[in-house]
Formats: C-alpha cells, sequence, structure tokens
C-alpha cells in the first residue's frame, strides 16, 4: 500500500509494483529551527481539556522529552537536501521550495529501553512558512507504504498545497528503516528447498526477528520519533497529513499523544479501528477487481472508436481473461507495474486502457525471450490508443520496471540451500508487527481459496503472508472519547488499496472525525484533488479548526482522462454523503462467475508463477 501518486504530480499516489503486491536548485540551510507559534487560546484550551480528560481517566502521556535525555537536545545540523526516492527533475524543482533544508535526528533505538543508549538516525526535511504572521506550526507528512520515503513530501506539501503553506511548516521524514534514514535489510539462510514457500518464509522472519533491528522497526516506534521531532523543533503540537498507511501512523500518533495532535488528516484510510493491518490486505484483492470491473473497463467501453472492443465491459473482459489476462506471467508483471499503478492514480487511465485492449485484442506476446516479449508488449501499448507524452513516459516506466521485478524473480530462483540471502524487510516489519494476524495456517488456505472465488483477477499474486508468521504482542492504543482530537477522513469510492468500507469504518468509529467521499473517483491519496469541495473543508480545517457541519460530506468526482463528464460507476451517494457501494456488486460477481467458468473451460492452472504476496 504504497507507496503514492508521483509527489511532483497534482495529486498523491501509490504505484505497487509486484514485490509490493504481496498495497513518491539547493536550499539556503535554516540556521535555526524558527520559534514556536504561541498556541491559539482555543488550542490552548483543547490541550487543558485533553490533558484533564487523560488523567481522568488514568491515561498517561508519553513525555518524550524526559524519556530522549540528552537526546531531547541535541542540536540540528541543517544542511542542504536531496530525495534520492523520486525522479532528477522532480528533485530539482523541490529543492527550489523555500526554506527547505534537511538535517538527521538521532532517535533511541527502543523507546522501551532508551538507558541502553543505542541509537540509530531519522532524516527529517523542513520548510518555512511563507506568512510567519499566519504560522500555527508545523505539519508532518507520510506518504504511506509501510515503508514510503517521506523525505520529498514535506517540499512536496509546500508546493502543492500554497494555501497551507502560509501557515505551516511542513516536515517530511523516511521514518526508521526507510530510505536515508537507518534502513532495515534481514538476512536469512536458504532452506534445503528454495521452492518451498512455507519454509522460505519461517526462514525470512527468524532472519528478521533475530536480526537485531527488525524488532525497533514499528509505528509505535515512529510515533515515538515523530513526537521527538515536535520536540527538537520547539513546538507544543503536531499536524500531520497521512496518506494510506500513513493513516494508520497518524492515528497511532495522535492516540499516543493526544493533547500534543493538533490539525490531522487521513487521507485513503485503512481501518484503524481493528487490531492489525490484516483487514486492510484482507480486502484489496476484491478492491482491485472491484475497480477494474466497475471502472476501468467502462471506461475502455465507452472508447470503442480508439479500441475496437465493443461497448460490452462484461464482453471486455472475456475477451482480457481468454487471451490469459493475469494468468500469463508477463500478464502478470505487467498488472503490477502498469495496470494496478494506474487504478492507483485515474490520471492514467489511458496507458491502463491501452494495455488492456493489446491484451484483450492479441493476448500476451509469445515468442522470443522473456525481454523480447516484455519490450514487444510495451511497443504494442504505445502504439495503441491516444497516448500523450506523459502517457507514453508512464508505459515505458513500466516496461523498466518489469524487467527489473523479471531480473530480481530469476535471481531469487537461483538461490541454492544454505545460502544467505538479504532482502528489504521495511514494509513487512511494520505491517507484521503492528498487531497479530492470523497464524492459522488453516485460515490462509481457506482464504487463498475465497480470493480465487471472489477476486479471481488478482488471485494469481496471492500468496501466505510472512505475517501469518511473525508473532507480535503489539497493538495500537484505543483513542479514548475524551482525548483524541478531532480529525478529517477523505476516502474514495473504488480505492484499490484501502477500500472505501475501511475509510467509513474509521470515520464512523474514531471519535469526533468528519469524513469526505468522492463519488466515482479510484485513486489512491487525493489531497489536493482540485475541486472546492473535497479541497476547502480540508483547508478550512487546517487553518480554522472548523470542521464539516455533517459528519459526512459527498463529493462528485472528476472526468477521467478524454472526458468531459463523470460516470455514475459502483454504487450510489445517499444523502447522509456516504456511498452505498458494495464490495461484490452484481458486476462484479457477474464477471468473477465469468472468469471462473473460463478457466474451467481452458483449464488453465492459477498461480502457477511465483510472484510476492500483496
Amino acid at each position: 500500500m504504497t507507496s503514492a501518486r508521483n509527489v511532483g504530480r497534482s495529486k498523491p499516489a501509490r504505484a505497487l509494483g509486484a514485490a509490493t503486491l504481496a498495497a513518491a536548485v539547493l536550499a539556503t540551510p535554516l540556521l535555526t529551527a524558527p520559534a514556536s507559534a504561541a498556541p491559539a487560546a482555543s488550542d490552548a484550551a483543547q490541550t487543558a481539556a485533553a490533558q484533564a480528560a487523560a488523567a481522568k481517566h488514568r491515561f498517561k502521556e508519553p513525555d518524550v522529552a524526559k524519556l530522549a535525555g540528552t537526546l531531547a537536545k541535541q542540536k540540528l545540523d541543517w544542511e542542504a537536501c536531496r530525495f534520492p526516492s523520486v525522479a532528477p527533475a522532480t528533485e530539482e524543482r523541490l529543492l527550489k521550495v523555500k526554506g527547505l533544508a534537511c538535517a538527521t535526528v538521532k532517535v533511541p533505538l527502543d523507546w522501551h529501553d532508551v538507558r541502553n543508549g543505542k541509537t540509530i538516525d531519522v532524516r527529517v526535511s523542513r520548510t518555512q512558512t511563507s506568512n510567519p504572521d499566519k504560522r500555527q506550526g508545523i505539519a508532518l507528512v507520510n506518504p504511506g507504504g509501510p515503508g514510503g520515503s517521506g523525505l520529498p513530501w514535506g517540499a512536496a506539501m509546500a508546493e502543492r498545497a500554497p494555501k497551507l503553506a502560509e501557515s505551516y511548516d511542513f516536515v517530511g521524514f523516511d521514518p526508521r528503516g526507510v530510505g536515508l534514514s537507518t534502513p532495515l535489510k534481514c538476512t536469512y539462510e536458504v532452506p534445503a528447498d528454495p521452492q518451498d514457500v512455507d519454509a522460505v518464509n519461517r526462514a525470512k522472519v527468524k532472519g528478521c526477528v533475530e536480526g537485531g533491528l527488525a524488532p525497533y522497526i514499528t509505528t509505535e516506534q515512529t510515533a515515538y520519533d515523530m513526537d521527538l521531532i515536535r520536540v527538537l523543533f520547539g513546538e507544543k503540537k503536531t499536524s500531520y497529513i497521512g496518506y494510506s498507511y500513513g493513516t494508520w501512523l497518524g492515528t497511532w500518533y495522535a492516540a499516543t499523544f493526544p493533547s500534543r495532535s493538533h490539525r490531522f488528516l487521513l487521507d485513503s484510510a485503512t481501518d484503524v479501528t481493528t487490531g492489525s493491518l490484516q483487514l486492510t490486505w484482507d480486502l484489496q484483492p476484491r478492491s482491485r477487481d472491484r475497480q477494474f470491473q466497475e471502472a476501468l473497463l467502462p471506461y475502455v467501453a465507452r472508447k470503442d472508436a480508439e479500441y475496437g472492443l465493443g461497448t460490452d465491459p462484461m464482453k471486455i473482459r472475456e475477451y482480457f481473461e481468454r487471451a490469459g489476462g493475469t494468468r500469463e506471467f508477463i500478464g502478470q508483471l505487467y498488472m503490477a507495474q502498469l495496470i494496478l499503478p494506474a487504478m492507483y492514480d485515474t490520471t492514467k487511465y489511458p496507458s491502463a486502457a491501452s494495455a488492456v485492449a493489446v491484451i484483450a485484442k492479441s493476448g500476451i506476446p509469445q515468442t522470443g525471450s522473456e525481454t523480447d516479449r516484455v519490450e514487444e508488449l510495451a511497443r504494442l501499448i504505445i502504439e495503441t490508443g491516444e497516448l500523450d507524452k506523459h502517457q507514453r513516459e508512464f508505459v515505458k516506466d513500466a516496461k523498466a520496471g518489469v524487467l527489473e521485478e523479471l531480473r530480481s524473480l530469476r535471481k531469487q530462483e537461483s538461490a541454492t540451500a544454505g545460502q544467505t540471502a538479504t532482502f528489504d524487510a521495511t514494509f513487512e516489519a511494520i505491517r507484521c508487527q503492528d498487531g497479530q494476524w492470523s497464524q492459522n495456517m488453516n485460515y490462509w488456505q481457506w482464504w487463498l481459496k475465497d480470493q480465487q472465488r471472489k477476486a479471481p483477477l488478482m488471485s494469481p499474486f496471492n500468496r501466505v503472508p510472512l505475517c501469518a508468521y511473525w508473532p507480535t504482542a503489539n497493538r495500537m492504543p484505543k483513542p479514548h472519547t475524551r482525548t483524541f482530537p478531532k480529525v478529517m477522513v477523505l476516502q474514495s469510492e473504488l480505492d484499490a488499496a484501502t477500500a472505501y468500507e475501511g475509510g467509513l469504518t474509521s470515520a464512523k468509529k474514531l471519535p469526533g472525525a468528519a469524513l469526505v467521499s468522492v463519488d466515482n473517483e479510484g485513486s489512491h491519496g487525493l489531497f489536493p484533488y482540485g475541486t472546492t469541495c473535497v479541497d476547502d473543508p480540508v483547508e478550512t480545517y487546517f487553518l480554522t479548526g472548523q470542521q464539516p457541519r455533517k459528519k459526512f460530506t459527498g463529493c462528485q468526482a472528476l472526468p477521467l482522462p478524454a472526458e468531459d463528464t463523470t460516470h455514475e460507476v459502483g454504487g450510489s451517494l445517499g444523502k447522509h454523503g456516504k456511498i452505498k457501494i458494495k464490495m461484490m456488486t452484481d458486476k462484479v460477481k457477474e464477471a468473477n462467475r465469468l472468469t471462473r467458468d473460463l478457466l474451467r473451460e481452458t483449464n488453465t492452472v492459477s498461480g502457477t508463477e511465483f510472484m510476492p504476496a500483496p
């Protein structure tokens, strides 16, 4: 769930590759941190009320300044930034943001045992408020993941949300285990049978758990790091914008440090009310299937003159499935690197539509080497439809991602028993250790079969997750009705990564939360969206603290590329601002039946190629 729409574009997104299908001029260094602005009277009253309520209910908010000891007095060495996680052109533009500077913060390895003296690094960036007279403090930004690099996102938000940049210093940071902060890599011994997925999973978890750093790469530890950043910046409170997994992180912080929480936006929310992140990933295959059938295929059908596949989305699905769909290995890779990222960012629908059309009409190329077949499919996609320069570049980037995935997978296949292997483990360490996932293998075998029935498009990607082997005692603190800050939630109807159902549940159950739903939208990561209905409530909230008058606000989506009207898809917007949609709509049920019938008809073996679990 990472990741995001490119930080250089108008909206955030998290384009997932197959590896995470298991889901962004030099500034003048700041010589000193800007002085903290005094909180408004209403803010001070809210802080006092939260602290009083916490005391009454015997909730003891951690004192990070006291816990950190001498680390709370460290002097930050501000310097020019670099953002290796983004494209060079994007980096060059972001480095021009006013007042941008970066520093490294020393944080305790383990906030539960600070006295051991062990530390790790967290890399942070910050911008300067463009209008000091309006300054309200800092706003941290996290793009999701888990494991997404957030370092460029301070500058990105200052550029993308200029109204808010008048009042906030935006702070980006690479969470512990990520990017330019202390990274996490786990090693393990390849088991006797390298093709035994169960044995490989157990070896990977054993290597991480015993490796030293992994047990401390959790959302809880990161939440404490965030509060230390607040302390070092001399701020009384922290505001926050979090996308995707970042909504989970933001909720954890706000539940732990309620009196330190100012304005919080949870954009494309996980279900933050559950005991773990398992439900979010349980829903992903079906939410992806749903958007593919309810929105992307109707988009292709409306363009029969361009793609020549007719005007019936169900017939197009049949053509796609008969041609191999996601059961062809190269098709799986293009789904991961091209079609799915476009479902996370619907401005890229033309590229995905071209890919669907090529596969549906001609199938996956069958001659030549794997590289030849990848190259040929990319050529056909670019030649199909009317793609502009950016869309063509998107296809070329996807092709490069597919080729990289091929190299990585072939390297995995060449592993020999007893060999020491290394993998980037931040994504797994966080999602697995933030609350206990089911460790009943019978459940997971049932789940795999259930996904074949309910989400056949994505079922070839499914595997028993590492979290099924990873024990943990961590659990998010429960937000208290008397202390938890009022937050804003944004959610799109057909979000393919964090299903609408999860965001709706979060909005219903979080004390004082307000939800803005975007009907007929599928993009993952919304603010700033580009319409007053969506953006004005968020800006008003951050600038004044005032939420929408109603708990639920319904907004209409922007038209898809090359269209001038928004088409009704999926469910319907209710009178109270909530979207009435089923995970298994009638169209999705019909498509699933069609796919299962075709599988029986052609005797296709599902999931014979190894693909990492979502």
